[in-house]
């Protein structure tokens, strides 16, 4: 299992991206959270195994009205959730 924190610029909120990605989450049995940041991103932590995290990131760019124009990775120490969650943005 790797745990990674994904930030997601583009026209990335307010569209619906983040319960687009909730639900590609679920379907793919992945833990963590989504929220907003302030500066227009969108932040994902994600635990799953590496070849699913592949699998994850590519079903991103399928979300209607979001336009993703960049996606850094970047591991993180590993965290324990029970769930994916959707969270109130950090403003």
């Amino acid at each position: 299992m790797i745990t990674v924190e994904v930030l997601i610029a583009g026209r990335v909120q307010g569209v619906g991206f983040r319960a687009c990605i909730k639900r590609i989450a679920d379907s793919l049995i992945i833990t963590g959270e989504v929220m907003n940041l302030a500066d227009g991103r969108v932040r994902v932590i994600a635990t799953t195994e590496d070849v699913i995290l592949e699998k994850f990131v590519s079903m991103l760019y399928g979300c209607p009205r979001a336009i993703i124009r960049e996606v850094r990775l970047n591991e993180v120490d590993a965290r324990a959730f029970t769930e994916f969650a959707v969270r109130k943005g950090l403003f």
